[in-house]
C-alpha cells in the first residue's frame, strides 16, 4: 500500500516529538505553516494532527494551537502502523538505532494454518518472521503466513486485530527475553480481501510495557 501523505507527516513529527527535538509543552507550527513545509493542504494537516491526537503525542488548546503533550505514551495505532514498514514504525516511535531482522521460509500447511488460511492441508504456505529491536534491545517479533502466489497485502480490504496479554511461544519468549512464566502483549491479525478471502495471518509479540494504549480504525484500503 502507498503510505497517504497525512500517515507520513504525522511520523515525521512523531520522531520528532521521540527524539525530543520537539520537547514536552512545544507548540507546533500552524497547520498553515506545517502544509506550505510539505506542499500539501490544511486538510492533509488536520488529518495528521488528529492522528498524533489519538496516539496521545499532541493536544489542542482552542485559540491558542497544538501542543506536544508533558508524557507522550507509545500508542500502537492499527491499520496507519500496517501502511507502514517496521522500520519506519519503530523509528518513529524514537531515536534509537533499529535493526530489523526477517526470515523467509515456504512450509507445508498444518491442519491449524489451513483452517486460519481456509486451504487445504498441506498446501504450500510462505512463512515470514520479522524481529525488531532498539539500541540492542529486542521490541518485536512475528510470525506471517500467506497462501502461495500471494505476496503482501495490497490486495487487503479489511484487518481483523485480536489483542491480548499471554504467554508466549517458544520462540517469541527467547526473542524477547520473557522470563518463564512472564506475559507478553499479542496481535492476532487477519487481512481478509474484498470477497473475504484470507491474505495473511500475524501473530506478534510485545513486550506487555511496551504499549500504552491500542488504538483501531476498520477497514483499511487505499487512502
Amino acid at each position: 500500500m502507498t503510505e497517504p501523505q497525512y500517515v507520513a507527516i504525522a511520523g515525521s513529527l512523531a520522531r520528532a516529538i521521540r527524539t525530543g527535538e520537539l520537547r514536552p509543552g512545544a507548540r507546533l507550527p500552524s497547520y498553515a505553516d506545517i502544509a506550505e513545509r510539505h506542499g500539501v493542504s490544511d486538510i492533509v494537516i488536520r488529518r495528521a494532527i488528529k492522528l498524533l491526537i489519538s496516539q496521545g503525542l499532541v493536544r489542542t488548546i482552542e485559540r491558542r494551537g497544538t501542543f506536544v503533550t508533558a508524557r507522550p505514551d507509545l500508542t500502537r495505532v492499527a491499520p496507519e502502523r500496517q501502511l507502514e514498514s517496521p522500520e519506519t514504525t519503530f523509528g518513529n516511535e524514537s531515536g534509537s538505532d533499529v535493526v530489523i531482522e526477517r526470515d523467509t521460509a515456504r512450509l507445508a500447511a498444518t491442519a491449524e494454518l489451513a483452517e486460519a488460511l481456509e486451504i487445504a492441508v498441506g498446501a504450500t504456505v510462505s512463512h515470514v518472521v520479522t524481529r525488531a529491536s532498539e539500541d540492542g534491545r529486542a521490541v518485536s517479533i512475528s510470525d506471517s503466513y500467506q497462501p502461495a502466489g500471494i505476496s503482501g497485502v495490497d490486495g487487503a480490504a479489511f484487518l481483523e486485530e485480536t489483542i491480548a496479554d499471554r504467554l508466549p511461544t517458544p520462540a517469541h519468549a527467547a526473542w524477547l527475553g520473557t522470563p518463564a512464566g512472564d506475559l507478553v502483549k499479542t496481535v492476532h491479525q487477519r487481512f481478509l480481501g474484498g470477497d473475504d478471502r484470507v491474505i495473511m495471518v500475524s501473530d506478534i509479540s510485545y513486550p506487555q510495557d511496551r504499549y500504552d494504549a491500542f488504538v483501531f480504525r476498520m477497514p483499511i484500503g487505499p487512502a
